[in-house]
């Protein structure tokens, strides 16, 4: 029996996508790992590999197109015996819908295309390699629990199961929790009603700013942020940073003062551990490492790259690692593992000369840093003379679910700590 294959959801946050490339034809035979097309997210282009064995009878979904959504059929594999005569209507091409947000996880189903054929009456859903190598084996399809798209059988479940062995599915808990809280404010008709008689120019969303402008909302409405500022003073820092960088000249390295920042709030995390955490719905998860998200600015939006065990490595180490994320960000080439997670964010827009600014958390996360300009002040000195020093403003947006006043105090109060001490920051 023909079996459709889907579109495949490729991060946790996406629904839908654009088919950008088929590399293979109608007749192609394809294998268990073979890549078969590649796929625009909201964050990347990514490749699309066969879950099963077979030869491709119809491609539904012809190159180029957007708005696909996920677990939508875009294409039917044929198994051995069979001919594009099989194909029943339920593969008939399904049109890419309206980009719109969907109130479903971006791993659920959408109801926006027909289920998978079932394998038998009782509605259980198999690749043919995997009722192939079922029967070999001896195993109940109806025993396994799938792990493929609509919980459908593939190849790694049933070479996993066990003759007799029933397999739990996963639980419920287990699949992330998501909600898309994109509407607010006027309506669209309100808005265009608003500004007819004035020229403008629409603007499509495209993924990634649909993306942004919802887990925004969500997160404002959502999460209860309070906020804590302090300047942190850097003239030690920045006579610090030029010794460094000129004993690391001749290795071309080149330390930034957000190379300095990444790794102050590294080490603070460690040095106030219950605040290295996220909120888990009814539960915090409190993290052993520290792994740091720092904002990127792209155009059209923004990633947010997490160096993971940022506390164990050096500030170079760091430096040449942001600086290759940052530009593959850029380009969009970005797994979806080397931006998603973390526990702690920067966002830094004192480059672009912002005093000082507050941040949204960008849950799971229970704090970002907002980082402003480093500009000359005058300060009080110890012995109360008046004098010019480089102060930058920070401002620390904190989940107050997950991190209280007193903790958030002192996790900031770390921070600063490490910047103004930053020799410390090598022992």
């Amino acid at each position: 029996m023909p079996t459709e294959i889907l579109m495949p959801a490729l991060s946790p946050t996406m629904e839908e996508g654009t088919l950008a490339k088929w590399m293979v034809k109608e007749g192609d035979t394809v294998s268990s790992g073979d890549i078969i097309a590649e796929i625009e997210t909201d964050k990347a282009t990514m490749e699309f590999e066969a879950v099963d064995e077979g030869t491709i009878g119809k491609i539904i979904v012809a190159e180029g197109t957007e708005g696909v959504k996920v677990n939508a059929a875009i294409a039917v594999l044929l198994e051995d015996g069979e001919s594009a005569d099989d194909i029943g209507e339920t593969s008939a091409p399904v049109a890419a819908a309206p980009a719109e947000t969907s109130d479903a996880p971006a791993n659920e189903p959408t109801n926006t295309t027909p289920a998978p054929k079932p394998v038998s009456g009782d509605r259980v859903f198999a690749s043919p390699l995997a009722r192939r190598i079922a029967a070999d084996k001896g195993i109940d399809l109806g025993d396994i629990s799938g792990s493929g798209p609509h919980g459908r059988i593939v190849k790694v479940d049933v070479e996993n199961a066990q003759p007799g062995a029933k397999t739990e599915p996963p639980s419920a808990s287990a699949a992330p929790a998501q909600t898309t809280a994109m509407a607010s404010g006027p309506s669209t008709d309100a808005v265009l009603r608003q500004y007819a008689d004035r020229p403008y120019e629409e603007v499509s969303l495209d993924g990634m700013r649909k993306v942004i402008a919802s887990r925004l909302t969500e997160a404002k409405q959502s999460v209860p942020h309070f906020y804590l500022r302090r300047d942190i003073h850097l003239d030690a820092l920045m006579k610090f940073r030029s010794q460094l960088n000129k004993q690391l000249e001749p290795r071309g390295i080149k330390l930034s003062v957000n190379d300095f920042i990444i790794k102050a709030c590294a080490l603070a995390l460690q040095q106030v551990p219950d605040a290295n955490a996220v909120w888990a719905g009814d539960r915090t998860l409190k993290f052993e490492k520290s792994d740091v998200a720092v904002a990127v600015a792209i155009e059209g939006g923004l990633f947010t790259p997490v160096l993971q065990d940022a506390e164990m490595k050096s500030l170079s180490a760091l430096s040449a690692e942001m600086k290759d994320l940052a530009t593959r960000a850029r380009d969009r080439k970005l797994a979806p593992h080397e931006y998603q997670g973390g526990s702690f964010a920067i966002s830094n827009l004192g480059m672009f000369g912002i005093d000082n600014f507050d941040a949204i958390i960008n849950p799971p996360h229970a704090a970002i840093l907002a980082v402003g300009a480093g500009t000359k002040k005058p300060i009080i000195g110890e012995d109360g003379e008046i004098k010019v020093g480089i102060v930058m403003s920070t401002t620390l947006s904190v989940d107050h679910r997950v991190i209280d006043g007193a903790l958030g105090a002192n996790l900031l109060n770390a921070i600063k700590d490490n910047l103004e001490n930053p020799m410390t920051m090598l022992a």
